[in-house]
């Protein structure tokens, strides 16, 4: 019977060996994927002072931070709901003599105090990569490409990317499609909840084709292109499209350029990351701004549990050689050092084939159970 101490609180759990060695594999083969285009893995601390953590990107609230006091300095310090604010932090003070452009990633557990609606977890693995000192099109191209390996190194398969241009309001607003500045988030908002009506009623009505301008990426920016009579959004579009067309036969690629939910501390781009196998978004990343330094950056964070979803299992199926009592000690680490994974017997009495063993070491050799 199990004791109610024993039960973990809502929204956590614990990753049992099988899922727990597909962790490590695909966080391997994921950070492999960075190490390999020049990114260098950092790793922040679990825990930080509440205001370095809420002072660096906005989206990041503090109220779904589990917060407590710290008794040494008497702050208030919170766990990470997010490593991609310390990994702003990291360039800003501890590298920030470094060369430009810095390229970081991470892996790292984040938690939340309450989950949200879509997602009932309140512990993640977060995995993700940050190209600081640039948001130009080579630098967001890059950002774009490493998720995608970076996803295809794990295994995953039929990938989709789906842009939006988070700043699209307010860089029409200030331009071709003048708005008061009390309405600009009531049409962004209205847009993001593709509201035609609710768009009407706030004075948007000049938005409203941009509620039809969604689609697989070339038709979608052809559309955006004969919108933007007054060439506002023409070096955004030409940037977009030079990113997906790069992509060709990789992902499939979308635009919704007026989705913000996720996207609040992008700048002028943002993209969302899919596969097959998967219910929801396996990630999602941009272009922003460093808050306290104004430095420009891009990068993507990924999230461990939908991509073990997407990959539909957790272990692979792998050979393990039974060692009976009194084996042959030389020959076990000879076949560990190739390759093999061993089970050691401790009383006599195991059955080699309920332990998982695929071989059993009949004196310097392994034999088919």
């Amino acid at each position: 019977m199990t004791d109610p101490d024993d039960l973990l609180p809502e929204g956590l759990a614990d990753a049992l060996p099988p899922e727990a060695a597909a962790i490590s594999r695909v966080m391997r083969s994921v950070l492999d994927a960075m190490d390999a285009r020049g990114y260098d893995r950092v790793r922040p601390p679990l825990v930080e002072f509440e205001h370095a953590l809420a002072q660096r990107m906005n989206g990041i609230s503090p109220r779904r931070m589990i917060r407590f006091t710290d008794p040494a300095s008497l702050r208030t310090l919170a766990v990470r709901s997010d490593m991609t604010v310390q990994v702003g932090r990291i360039a800003a003070t501890a590298l920030a003599e470094a060369p430009r452009p810095l390229r970081l990633c991470y892996a790292g557990e984040v938690a939340t105090i309450k989950a949200d609606q879509l997602d009932p977890a309140r512990q993640r693995l977060q995995l993700g990569a940050e190209l600081v000192g640039s948001d130009a099109l080579e630098a967001a191209r890059e950002a774009v490409e490493l998720a995608v390996e970076a996803l295809e190194a794990a295994g995953l398969a039929d990938i989709s990317v789906d842009f939006t241009l988070p700043d699209l309001v307010d860089t029409l607003a200030a331009g071709t499609l003048p708005l008061p500045a009390e309405s600009v988030d009531a049409v962004r908002r209205e847009l993001d909840m593709k509201d035609a009506g609710g768009l009407a009623e706030v004075g948007g009505e000049a938005y409203l084709p941009l509620l039809y301008a969604a689609g697989p990426a070339g038709e979608a920016l052809d559309r955006l292109a004969a919108f933007d009579a007054g060439k506002a959004l023409e070096s955004r579009l030409a940037a977009v499209r030079a990113i997906a067309e790069g992509l060709d036969g990789r992902a499939r690629v979308t635009l919704d350029p007026t989705e913000r939910h996720g996207f609040e501390y992008q700048s002028w781009l943002g993209f969302t990351l899919y596969a097959s196998g998967a219910r929801g978004a396996l990630g999602r990343g941009g272009t922003y701004i460093i808050q306290g330094t104004d430095e420009p950056a891009v990068g993507f964070s990924l999230y461990m549990e939908p991509m073990l979803e997407a990959l539909g299992t957790f272990a692979e199926p792998r050979d393990t050689l039974f060692l009976p009592l009194g084996h042959d000690r030389e020959a076990a680490r000879r076949l560990r050092a190739i390759g093999w994974r061993t089970v050691a017997a401790v009383t006599g009495a195991e059955d080699a084939a309920k332990l998982g063993c695929t071989h059993r070491l009949a004196g310097k050799e392994a034999v088919v159970l």
